[in-house]
């Protein structure tokens, strides 16, 4: 499904979503409602509210309850943002000034920590014990995530089950969420939640994957950040773990080095051995 075809299914309800997160964004302190509004005013493709609305869409739910969870979701990807952009030194994402290199760090750190809270507040209007379990769970794993990519980070000896982990954890993990709630808000059986968070699950490590792979041969118009940031950061992702696996011994050199040195100065070279 193109987006085009997917905003057509779903355009008014993102409307919804938008207007939901927009008014819960409300701060009477200044700072936080600035920096709020200029991470959301960036864009992106809402994937993951996308998958609350497809899921409960399809199981035939018909109230407003998935705009307020939709909003929840997009609202902790976002917080995860903030942080993210602070731990890996990112200056750029989307194609515009990270809210730390605008605003400063300490500001993107407590802003995402704002975020975060809000979340758990519009969890408890719901009202649902069983969604709050789901996206207080999620919440944590991908915290874990976070935790497990830092320590991965200028390990050489990182194999694709620990690159996977971490895939799973901090992004899948969402995705998986996502497409969850969207099952319990429509009444799925069982098996059927089971297999829609199954699908979020997939979908979320396929895109990982995807971006993953765009950090050497993507265009920077079209991924909105620096090609080579993940090999600056040190880390090892799957097209450099299939380098050192399946390359010659003077590419698997060259990677590890890449690896753990960080650094752009080794990009082209290791670009021509992916």
């Amino acid at each position: 499904m193109k987006l085009e075809q997917l905003d057509n299914l779903i355009g008014p309800d993102m409307k919804a979503v938008d207007a939901v997160i927009r008014s819960r964004l409300h701060s009477d302190v200044a700072l936080v409602q600035q920096v709020a509004e200029y991470i959301i005013n960036a864009g992106g493709k809402r994937l993951r509210p996308s998958l609350v609305l497809l899921a409960a869409g399809a199981l035939g739910y018909r109230g407003t309850q998935h705009h307020e969870l939709a909003a929840i979701v997009e609202l902790i990807h976002t917080s995860t943002l903030l942080h993210d952009d602070v731990v890996d030194e990112s200056d750029l994402r989307r194609g515009r000034e990270t809210a730390n290199a605008l605003f400063g760090n300490a500001a993107s750190v407590l802003v995402g920590d704002f975020l975060y809270s809000r979340t758990f507040q519009m969890m408890v209007d719901v009202g649902d014990m069983r969604v709050m379990r789901v996206l207080s769970d999620a919440t944590n794993i991908i915290a874990e995530g976070e935790v497990l990519q830092l320590m991965n980070c200028h390990d050489a000896n990182v194999d694709e089950a620990r690159y996977l982990q971490v895939i799973r954890y901090k992004t899948a993990k969402l995705f998986e969420a996502a497409a969850q709630i969207g099952a319990i808000i429509g009444g799925a059986s069982h098996q059927v939640e089971q297999r829609l968070a199954e699908y979020g699950m997939h979908l979320g490590t396929a895109f990982q994957l995807i971006d993953d792979v765009l950090d050497y041969s993507g265009a920077e118009v079209e991924t909105g950040k620096h090609l080579g940031d993940d090999l600056a950061e040190g880390k090892p992702t799957l097209p450099l773990i299939y380098v050192m696996q399946h390359g010659t011994a003077e590419q698997a050199a060259c990677v590890r080095l890449a690896i753990e040195n960080g650094g752009r100065d080794d990009f082209l070279a290791v670009l021509s051995a992916s």
